[in-house]
């Protein structure tokens, strides 16, 4: 009796040459030959067939629902399983050429994560008049116990294929868990009391809203109130819960904003439809703003499918081409917001173009003295190496190729660019070209300072409040302690 056996993927060769792949004709068949191949159920399998299905199950994917249904775990699509079938049928016997014409399957046991299938089917019945071969269908687990069985029925080839087997593309599950375990840590934080400056249009107003809602912000929303009435209505939004404070424009909205912080009736404040120099104008006054002994700057919170940390840019934003100087400040702020996010040491990577120190370019000349100003205690509670390019702040590979050691190389949480420019187009690259989701925030003033952009999505939005909420919650604790 024949018997075919084959690994969980597709087998290619040196150089990208593939395995061929050669299938078993109507002729050749005998009945009792079997076909195997085994695959172990993993997360991404789980979450790859939901997305071709559309089966979105919560047996299947939400481990909080599962732990108290009839298994007790997360289990695997039946049909999971049945597709291993198919594959076995399609691949190996009879393989290419195979036509499916029925199938019954009996689903005896859960499959778990970890556990490892294997599926065998037995050729059973041979009809000539249609080249139809009715095959005996099993899986198994690791531990030999039946999970599914049943009986296939299929129109065999009966022409011989042998040809390469088709390299199929690279699949990546792209995960947004990242911000939602941002959201997590706010759980147990009141919300905080939030001026929302100018929310005169759709997307600042229902922003302020959707947050409001989440509990992350009490938002007192600043503007003329009969604009921010307007608006909505036309868009259905409820704010009938929220203090409005009716002032006349854009400007006299920054200016009441930032007074009701300064006075710490509010902890936070968030931009609304008016332009971000409009308001940042009026928190950095000297006599009536937010200023304190740090320089304002703008750190990124983004979650990278690709990097297995929360990767914070800084500064992206507001200091166009800082100083070395301004670069002590911009990298203390992001430090202080790392630890803030439970990062017990910070690693600080100070982009260039090159890793190496060169008088010509100016940013790898403050990379080498912010680093020694570190060693220094200049700068506090991080690590910092530099100048690295960007693959080697990123990449273990990379550093490890260019002979490189580091404590930061490969592992940065915090990349200090050298101006506004190359962060900007960093941090939108990462977020509209490798699917990461952002956050934003202004730090260095007396409250932690939302800025938000129209074309912020909901998660955007709400895991900005959450950074705020969190700095905001750091800065009472600070204040509490101080005053002990």
């Amino acid at each position: 009796m024949d018997r075919v056996t084959a690994p969980a993927t597709p087998d290619f060769g040196k150089n990208g040459s593939s395995a061929m792949i050669e299938n078993v004709t109507f002729e050749e068949i005998q009945i009792g030959q079997q076909a195997s191949l085994s695959r172990r159920l993993t997360m991404s399998d789980i979450e790859l067939f939901a997305t071709v299905s559309g089966d979105i199950n919560p047996a299947h994917l939400d481990e909080e629902y599962a732990a108290d249904s009839q298994f007790h775990k997360v289990i695997g699509h039946g049909m999971w399983s049945g597709s291993l079938i198919s594959a076995v049928l399609g691949t190996l016997l009879p393989g290419p050429g195979t036509i499916y014409m029925g199938q019954d399957l009996r689903f005896k046991r859960p499959v778990g994560l970890g556990d490892v299938i294997t599926v065998t089917v037995t050729a059973k019945e041979k009809h000539s008049e249609k080249n139809i071969v009715v095959f005996d269908c099993v899986a198994r687990n690791q531990d030999g116990k039946e999970v599914v069985s049943g009986l296939a029925e299929v129109i065999a080839p009966t022409r011989k294929v042998r040809r390469a087997a088709h390299e199929l593309p690279q699949v990546q599950v792209i995960r947004h868990d990242g911000h939602d375990e941002l959201l997590g840590k706010t759980e147990s934080l009141p919300p905080v009391p939030t001026a929302v400056v100018h929310p005169c249009d759709e997307s600042s107003l229902k922003g302020a809203v959707e947050a409001a809602e989440a509990n992350l912000i009490d938002p007192v929303l600043i503007g003329p109130a009969s604009k921010i009435k307007s608006v909505a209505e036309a868009h259905g939004l409820d704010i009938s819960r929220y203090r409005i404070v009716d002032v006349a424009h854009s400007h006299a909205s920054a200016e009441t904003g930032v007074r009701l912080a300064r006075s710490g009736e509010c902890e936070a404040v968030m931009k609304g439809s008016l332009h971000t120099d409009e308001l940042m104008a009026e928190v950095v006054r000297k006599e009536t703003g937010l200023r304190t002994g740090r320089r304002l700057s703008h750190v990124f919170v983004m979650n990278v499918p690709t990097y297995p940390r929360t990767l914070l840019i800084t500064d992206a934003a507001i200091n166009i081409y800082p100083t070395l100087e301004d670069k002590v400040d911009i990298v203390q702020n992001a430090i202080d917001l790392a630890k803030v996010l439970g990062v017990e040491t910070p690693r600080v990577a100070i982009l260039s173009a090159v890793e190496t120190v060169n008088p010509k370019i100016a940013s790898t000349l403050e990379a080498a003295a912010l680093c020694k100003m570190a060693d220094r205690g200049q700068i506090k509670g991080g690590i910092l190496d530099g100048p690295l390019a960007f693959d080697n702040a990123i990449s273990l590979e990379a550093a490890r190729t260019k002979g490189i050691v580091s404590e930061v190389a490969g592992q940065a949480d915090i990349l200090l660019v050298p101006d506004l420019e190359a962060g900007n187009m960093l941090a939108k690259q990462l977020s509209f070209l490798a699917n990461s989701d952002a956050a934003g925030i202004v730090l260095g003033a007396r409250v932690p300072i939302i800025l938000t952009s129209r074309a912020d999505n909901v998660r955007t939005r709400l895991a900005s409040c959450a950074v705020a909420v969190l700095a905001a919650a750091a800065r009472r604790r600070g204040a509490a302690a101080a005053a002990e």
